[in-house]
């Protein structure tokens, strides 16, 4: 068991470099140049020089990359080209703010994708199983901004229920950040508990097949204890592992959703630093985004071993 929990670290460690390098050959490729996009108008051959050799850009992209790799290790990101400030102290209320949201989608998502997945399997086929399958199947083919933009068109101006900026600050109360939040968390739980509950869905059906199950039926039972309590256990897997999946989406993909709603979090302030060529921002919150995902990867690989015998014992 603890040489597959290892080996899953070091592959995760492994795509992680590799995520880094991309990350960092990405920003290189970008179009313009750093200093002139920095100096613009008051840009003279001197100043660009100047310039390059501050930021380094007259080294050889390699030696930088080591250089930003082995920072980044020790948490150490440089300064925002823009405000002048760590790195650091940019990202981390920016960072907050995106758990945060990430975490209120999740506790609002995984129970309710659940529930209407074991719904769904108990009454196969019947009229609660087609409409689910079809209000599902159109919230996960619509993009995550026009989902947001329709909340905030009835919501928000027709209704005038919640507010369509989610403007909250370090000092907001927790009561008054879960209200201004609400249409956010409710965009990113449309588009992502279509795949944990059809997958469960999908999983307690694929076990509903069982000779153990059929016996708990000549038994007697009831279909809804039968999922529950027989099938639901040993479909917990595949479920696992989507739902790992999917909660690396919610703090992935907030990007859109941030900048839709105007919500102070790192995917905002990552389309910011992108308009402002502050390269170091970039880089900074392209690697937390690369490592929170992979780590919940690795997380979904554990728990899937862990909940299957046959993963565990593997021939």
């Amino acid at each position: 068991m603890l040489r597959l929990i290892g080996q899953r670290l070091g592959l995760g460690l492994l795509t992680l470099v590799a995520a880094s390098v991309l990350i960092f050959a990405g920003t290189e490729v970008l179009p313009g140049d750093l200093a002139s996009a920095i100096l613009q108008n008051t840009a003279t051959p001197e100043s660009l020089a100047e310039l390059r050799q501050e930021l380094g850009l007259n080294r050889p992209a390699a030696v930088r990359y080591f250089d930003w790799a082995s920072h980044a290790v020790v948490g150490e990101f440089g300064r925002s080209l823009a405000s002048h400030r760590e790195v650091v102290v940019e990202i981390a209320p920016r960072l907050r703010n995106t758990l945060f949201l990430a975490s209120y989608a999740a506790i609002v998502a995984v129970p309710l994708a659940v529930g209407l997945g074991l719904m769904a399997a108990i009454w196969q086929g019947g009229v609660y199983d087609r409409a689910v399958n079809f209000a599902t199947l159109l919230t996960i083919s619509v993009p995550e901004y026009l989902v947001g933009y329709i909340l905030i068109k009835y919501f928000s101006v027709r209704l005038g229920w919640f507010p369509s900026l989610a403007n909250v600050t370090p000092d907001t109360p927790l009561l008054s950040r879960i209200w201004l939040t609400f249409l956010p968390m409710l965009t990113l739980v449309l588009v992502v508990i279509a795949h944990m509950m059809r997958m469960t869905r999908a999983s307690v059906l694929q076990i509903m097949s069982s000779p153990y199950i059929e016996m708990a039926f000549l038994k007697g039972l009831p279909k809804w204890r039968v999922v529950i309590r027989h099938a639901f256990p040993n479909a917990v897997a595949p479920i696992i592992s989507v739902v790992a999946l999917d909660l690396a989406y919610l703090i992935v993909g907030v990007v859109v959703v941030e900048v839709v709603f105007v919500y102070p979090g790192l995917g905002q302030l990552m389309v910011d630093a992108v308009s402002k060529h502050d390269v170091p921002v970039v880089q900074a919150c392209g690697l937390i985004f690369a490592a929170a995902f992979i780590l919940l990867n690795m997380a979904a690989d554990v728990l899937a071993i862990l909940s299957n015998p046959r993963l565990r014992h593997p021939r």
